[in-house]
């Protein structure tokens, strides 16, 4: 039934490249895109939708769990990969622009964690261990 799973994720990932092309060429680029993605949201619907209808086998879940965990960094990994080669190409607008974006997350992460209130702890009573049983026998 594992192999279910599997097969569930190569029709997804198909159709996802499919449509990805489809998209680059509605959009005038001899490209794919997106297709990885619409791979991975058409194999999150289909387990949705077998899962409600009870169609979906305890292993063949499993197996598309599997796959499915397998799937993303492995993707990520190769499109990170493509950017970077793709950005090096591009010049250095890109190689800026990158930088750039990296810098505006560092600087709104600052900003986010000094908004935050500083929590302030009570005092208790000092406890020479952490065992709640010998806590309770004080």
């Amino acid at each position: 039934m594992i192999i279910f799973g599997t097969a569930l994720l190569a029709v997804c990932h198909l159709l996802g490249i499919f449509l990805g092309d489809l998209l680059g060429q509605a959009l005038g680029v001899k490209t794919n895109v997106g297709g990885v993605g619409i791979a991975m949201l058409l194999l999150i619907f289909a387990r949705l939708y077998m899962q409600k209808r009870d169609f979906l086998p305890k292993l063949t879940e499993l197996g598309v769990e599997y796959w499915g965990a397998m799937y993303i960094p492995v993707v990520v990994a190769m499109a990170a990969q493509q950017d970077m080669v793709s950005a090096l190409r591009g010049g250095p607008v890109a190689v800026l622009s990158a930088i750039a974006a990296v810098a505006v997350c560092a600087c709104v992460i600052a900003a986010i964690n000094r908004s935050e209130r500083p929590h302030v702890e009570t005092e208790s009573a000092p406890t020479l261990h952490d065992n709640p049983l010998l806590t309770e026998a004080e």
